[in-house]
């Protein structure tokens, strides 16, 4: 029977990253995606959960006047697997690019190509895994897209999903970071190793990013 565990949420430019503390990105698993992962700290995210996160001295949101938000990428390139299927990754990119629009567009005009005066985000999913439930949490080096190891005797236990996203915020006129985060959200539990991942057992995840996107304030400086 499917659930819907805690699902660890948050993130970045209003915009994501989180998890329960426990589950959050750990040095391991970052991807090398991002130029600097050095000044990533805690933080809290606009739904209250803890994230990893770097915030520029220099950023000030007022300034800009419009969002231009890059498609997804794969970092590194997506490695599909017999649960995992290559269309699947395409239809979790697609529909992150098109929730980050959805809910940004609420907050800011966003923008079919960067100005002087856009925020640029771009991102990349760099982990979709499935893993055993109840056994020793697993972690990649690097983070890859692949299907979790798991003992053969395993086969029908849940399988908890999980996926990996990295993402920063660009200046339009200088392109100098503003904002870095890291993030790790768990989707739907499978049934056992023969149910398929679909976009609907990430769907909650990342809708939950997206809306952490439009609803983020950077705080006091």
């Amino acid at each position: 029977m499917r659930y819907l565990p805690s699902l660890c949420l948050v993130l970045l430019t209003g915009l994501l990253l989180g998890g329960c503390a426990s589950q959050t990105t750990t040095p391991a698993q970052f991807s090398g995606y991002l130029a600097d992962y050095s000044q990533l700290q805690p933080a809290t995210s606009a739904t209250g959960a803890p994230v990893l996160r770097w915030i520029s001295p220099q950023f000030n949101n007022a300034r800009y006047r419009t969002v231009y938000v890059e498609k997804p990428s794969f970092y590194p390139q997506p490695a599909p697997s017999d649960q995992v299927s290559a269309q699947t990754l395409e239809n979790v990119r697609d529909y992150l690019h098109q929730a980050l629009i959805r809910e940004l567009q609420g907050r800011m005009t966003v923008v079919s190509e960067p100005t002087r005066d856009s925020l640029v985000l771009r991102s990349a999913i760099t982990g979709v895994t499935v893993s055993t439930e109840g056994l020793k949490a697993y972690e990649v080096i690097p983070v890859a897209l692949v299907l979790a190891a798991a003992t053969t005797a395993a086969g029908t236990r849940d399988r908890d999903s999980a996926i990996f996203i990295e993402m920063e915020a660009l200046d339009g006129r200088t392109s100098a970071p503003m904002l870095r985060v890291v993030r790790k959200g768990h989707g739907l539990t499978l049934e056992n190793s023969s149910t398929q991942l679909t976009l609907d057992d990430l769907k909650p995840v990342l809708d939950v990013w997206a809306r952490d996107a439009r609803d983020f304030q950077p705080g006091p400086r």
